[in-house]
């Protein structure tokens, strides 16, 4: 029969039997998978009256953790991911054709300056 001791001495610390000293890998690893949420509100007020509110909200979390929670702004983020971006066409584009396809923008407004023009007029 084995007896399990009361007490596990590690470094000079005295804790009880089951629980390990928690390094900061494991406390990261564990915030990162389950997530955590940090939210504030900063008040500046002169004479009871509020001049400037800040909300903060901060979500920490891995990447599957944020997706399983809906989160996934960085990924239509055009500036955080090529996928988001449009294609660039190659090379130069015929200054002929851009041309042709300003024309009719620009009928359009002129043509809605004029019913505006009528209106005012």
């Amino acid at each position: 029969m084995t007896v399990q001791p009361s007490v596990v001495q590690n470094s000079g610390q005295v804790l009880p039997a089951g629980h390990e000293p928690a390094n900061l890998g494991d406390i990261l690893e564990r915030v990162l998978d389950r997530g955590i949420v940090i939210a504030g509100d900063i008040r500046v007020s002169l004479l009871d009256i509020e001049l400037l509110t800040l909300k903060l909200r901060l979500v920490i979390a891995s990447v599957d953790t944020a997706r399983q929670i809906g989160i996934d702004w960085w990924e239509h983020d055009p500036w955080l991911s090529s996928r988001a971006r449009p294609p660039v066409e190659p090379g130069p584009r015929d200054p002929e054709q851009v041309e042709a396809e300003r024309r009719p923008r620009v009928a359009r407004r002129a043509a809605r300056r004029e019913e505006w023009d009528e209106f005012d007029g």
